[in-house]
């Protein structure tokens, strides 16, 4: 940093969270929400809280304070299915364990000693922190903070992700030269968060009006997607060309033709090592390379599995405790996961899931008349896309460093559909008025 105290860093940041958990239980939440999304996908960061005194848990110990923090002040979520369904889907996650336990699947999950416990813990953080923002985020400020924060959370990913990738050359492409990115899960891991939100921002500049802002925005979106590119995951890539193909449909119908041109030259476009990555499905031999044999291997047992249980599966978190293709302990398909571990049940509370979260977000992006609403809408509808692509080449859900900055978004938009500025039939007040030229308001 060029003071010397890089070192010092992690024990403020660390230091922070502790004060953002008493500042949430004496009155202010909505900072404990604030101070807690950079660090969401930022794992690499937080491991160094590992030093420290609880430094493994002050994530969760934050998101809790700001919820309980939330209560005390008489706050209350708002209506919205998706609490339910994150509900239902929390209780039969567990239940699923049992009944893993019952078939001899894995141990019973009692405690923190428990791997699997310990894994339905990790993810059950994800709709703790969708809940948490929306108990605190309350009014149109609290929206754009929320969307700011996102921004320059992202801007420092990209930056890690971008150097980390550029030490090294790339002539050609070499596996071994992927790097495990800020995520610290890998680089297929992180190309899934790149992808989600090169497409959220995308889609949000297409409201802003201030030229400045909307290519500073779009200068996000290209250095996101610089990023992704030298992620070289092929499932990453095919997120982002899907995204934009639905915003070409549902806003700009240039980008369909701008698509169809890049899908007719990409190959003269992309750098070598990228070209080499995607057409990399076959080897010399002419049979699938190492990589694309795996999953096929893997999902061809999974059908296995999935005959054997079809209803309920083999119980929640029991992959990881079977044998598979090069000790693998993942399906490489989010889908095939959970059909193999919550059967038919689990895939159709997935789904509603899915459907509830692209609902709300397309009604945002078409009923809101904020401009401000209705990118968040639209950003968020093309981020969930891109998660479903994503989720099909892999376990892209279950990270809280990859869904929990997308559903802190979704908690927004939930809150912002009940705001004053969303109901289409609402007259301007002389406070909106002034609130127009406010240079911070850029939607406007």
């Amino acid at each position: 940093m060029g003071l010397g105290l890089a070192h010092y860093v992690p024990l403020i940041a660390y230091l922070g969270f502790w004060i953002m958990s008493i500042r949430s239980l004496t009155g202010r939440p909505l900072w404990g929400l604030y101070y807690c999304i950079p660090f969401l996908p930022y794992r690499t960061m937080r491991d160094h809280f590992l030093d420290y005194p609880l430094g493994g848990n002050v994530l969760t110990i934050l998101v809790i304070s700001v919820i309980i923090g939330a209560l005390l002040q008489g706050k209350r979520l708002p209506k919205s299915k998706l609490y339910g369904i994150w509900l239902v889907f929390g209780v039969y996650l567990y239940m699923s364990m049992w009944f893993g336990t019952a078939l001899g699947n894995a141990p019973p999950p009692l405690w923190l000693t428990d791997l699997n416990f310990v894994t339905w813990k990790d993810y059950m953080l994800i709709p703790f922190v969708f809940a948490a923002t929306g108990l605190v985020v309350e009014d149109r400020k609290a929206v754009r903070t929320v969307v700011l924060i996102s921004a320059v959370s992202l801007l420092f990913i990209d930056r890690s992700c971008i150097l980390e990738s550029m030490s090294r050359s790339w002539a050609n492409f070499d596996e071994n030269k992927r790097g495990g990115g800020p995520l610290g899960y890998g680089s297929n891991q992180t190309a899934a968060f790149l992808a989600q939100f090169a497409m959220f921002f995308w889609g949000a500049a297409q409201f802003l009006k201030r030229r400045k802002i909307k290519i500073l925005c779009y200068v996000l979106v290209g250095l996101t997607v610089f990023a992704t590119m030298y992620t070289f995951s092929r499932g990453a890539y095919l997120a982002i060309l899907f995204g934009v193909f639905v915003l070409g449909l549902v806003k700009d119908r240039k980008l369909l033709l701008l698509g169809a041109v890049f899908l007719l030259t990409w190959q003269a476009v992309v750098p070598t090592a990228v070209r080499q990555r995607v057409t990399m499905t076959q080897n010399s031999n002419g049979r699938l390379e190492d990589s694309a044999n795996e999953r096929v291997k893997l999902w061809q047992a999974a059908e296995d599995s999935i005959l054997s249980d079809p209803l309920l599966g083999t119980g929640f978190a029991t992959y990881q405790y079977t044998n598979h293709v090069d000790n693998l302990k993942d399906t490489h398909n989010w889908y095939v996961k959970v059909m193999v571990e919550t059967g038919i049940v689990g895939l159709i509370i997935v789904i509603f899931m899915l459907q509830q979260m692209l609902a709300l977000a397309y009604r945002l992006f078409k009923r809101a008349e904020d401009p401000l609403y209705r990118g968040l809408g639209l950003g968020l509808f093309l981020a969930i896309w891109a998660s479903i692509i994503a989720n099909c080449f892999g376990d892209r859900w279950t990270y809280l460093e990859i869904t929990g900055p997308l559903w802190v978004l979704v908690g927004t938009a939930i809150c912002a559909a009940h705001m004053p500025e969303y109901n289409p039939e609402k007259e301007p007040t002389a406070n909106e008025s002034a609130a127009a030229i406010n240079p911070y308001l850029v939607y406007r």
